[in-house]
């Protein structure tokens, strides 16, 4: 993951333009608040990024704590909402001193691909002693064996279409072609998930679950699952 790490840390351009990273993270934080149970709850958001809109989740929520494995992107997480009360930024490390039961909501979108599979079967042992009883782990944006590359490129044209930044996604798709982010998918790959194996890991881990009708992301070859600990 360190390779990932490092991505992330740097001044990437995974997002075409200011207007596709402001949708993005305002849809994260709507599917996050749908999945909110009330004003007291403790939510955290794993592998969280910049995290625009958490704002708004801290709003509906007792507690919300974004957690991100890159320096630079808490560095950036901390000064955007250090007016915020109840948002705190952890690294990876520092949740395993949570308290056990003490989580209401664990967010992990668009992740699971950037992690080996040993690190994410620890993850999903961890979430299920941080949940507490009829909690909620919500997995989304997983990425099976069989999705095309097309299949990305449709979602994000047809995001771009829907929300007004269709030029400059057809632009990002020809810098991304000769970016970091295209290197290092090349050397290092993707983690993907058939949807027996994501069951398989999350019963492993001690969860009931199934796979969402629909993905959290708007790209529909890819998968969301919801897991309540068993």
């Amino acid at each position: 993951m360190s390779d990932w790490i490092a991505f992330w840390n740097s001044e990437h351009s995974i997002y075409v333009n200011a207007r596709h990273r402001d949708v993005h993270y305002r849809a994260i934080a709507d599917n996050i608040m749908r999945y909110v149970p009330g004003p007291t709850a403790t939510v955290m958001d794993y592998g969280c990024g910049e995290a625009l809109h958490a704002g708004r989740i801290a709003a509906a929520a007792g507690r919300v704590i974004l957690v991100d494995a890159a320096d630079n992107v808490r560095a950036g997480l901390a000064e955007r909402f250090k007016q915020v009360a109840n948002i705190e930024v952890r690294a990876p490390d520092e949740i395993r001193r949570l308290d056990d039961r003490s989580v209401d909501v664990v967010m992990m979108n668009s992740v699971t691909q950037y992690l080996a599979s040993p690190e994410l079967s620890a993850l999903f042992v961890l979430f299920r002693r941080l949940l507490k009883p009829g909690g909620l782990l919500v997995v989304g944006d997983v990425v099976p064996p069989d999705v095309s590359p097309i299949a990305d490129v449709m979602a994000l044209l047809n995001l771009a279409a829907a929300n007004g930044f269709l030029i400059a996604a057809l632009s990002g798709l020809v810098r991304t072609a000769f970016s970091d982010y295209r290197r290092v998918r090349t050397r290092v790959g993707l983690t993907l998930h058939s949807e027996a194996d994501m069951m398989a890991k999350l019963a492993a881990a001690g969860f009931t679950a199934a796979r969402a009708p629909v993905n959290i992301e708007p790209n529909p070859a890819r998968m969301t699952f919801l897991a309540r600990p068993g």
